[in-house]
This record gives structure tokens, sequence and C-alpha cells, in this order.
């Protein structure tokens, strides 16, 4: 089990959040991101910031994880490569659902068989299949819904 401690990003994390989110994706996926990382920090700043709460899982000082999400949905979700399976993106996801109306919904990609998993053991469903132009991949949205919310 993790002993990842969270807490709520700052700028000053910028920097180490990005690289870790963009090796994350790429380990997940197994794809190289096109895009540069100036390109993905404007992206948080201008996308993700504005529109989630950002909280980290930080051991010993260095990020493991991070988690954006509002009442509705995930928006990102990584954990570092070497620390899966340790507990620190299940914390994460509980806080998502513990600060949500009550659902949830989100995006990873098909070939991401570990993420799907992963969403699928923590009561996500699949609720639509689509394709993502910017990179080309096929894509899944996931719902979850607190037990005494589902209808």
């Amino acid at each position: 089990m993790s002993t990842a401690a969270i807490e709520d990003f700052r700028t000053s994390d910028l920097d180490a959040l990005v690289r870790m989110w963009r090796d994350s994706f790429e380990y997940g996926v197994g794809i190289t991101t096109p895009h540069s990382l100036e390109d993905q920090v404007t992206y948080f700043e201008r996308e993700v910031l504005p529109n989630n709460r950002v909280r980290l899982a930080r051991e010993a000082g260095r990020i493991v994880g991070f988690l954006a999400s509002n009442t509705e949905s995930v928006a990102q979700l990584h954990v570092r490569v070497g620390h899966h399976r340790r507990g620190i993106g299940t914390h994460l996801l509980d806080l998502a659902k513990a600060n949500s109306a009550g659902t949830l919904w989100l995006f990873t990609f098909i070939r991401n068989t570990g993420a799907c998993a992963f969403y699928e053991s923590q009561g996500f469903i699949v609720v639509q299949r689509g394709f993502e132009p910017t990179l080309q991949l096929e894509d899944v949205k996931y719902a979850w819904a607190r037990p005494e919310d589902a209808v």
C-alpha cells in the first residue's frame, strides 16, 4: 500500500508534474506524445487548472501521481511509471469519487489496457466508444455512480 501524501497542486510543481504526466501517458498508451513540453504546460495551465482541482500524490518529496477532477469528471489521473499497483491511483480516484456529485465520467484510450482494467475494477462502466482525432486513437468513455445514486 502506498505511503503517498496527498496535497494540492502548487505552481512550483508544474514542470515535474508535466514531465511525470508525459512519461505516464507514453507508458500507458504506448506512443510518444506528439505535443511539445511547452504545449503541454500551456494546455495544463489553460485547460486543466481552471476547470479542475489538481491534487498530487507525493512520496519522499517526489510526485508519484496526480488527479485533476471536478464534481462531474476526472480530466487526468496518472501514476508515475514504476509506482503502479501500490494504491496511489485508487487513493486519488477515491478522492474524486468523494468530491463528486454522485457520478463521474472520464475518457481513456482503448489501447491503455491497464487504465481500462483499473477503472473497471473501481466500478466504472463503458458508456461510449469513440475516436480521438488529434492522436488518431480509439477512446472509451467510462461512467461511475455512487451506489445509492444508481438508478
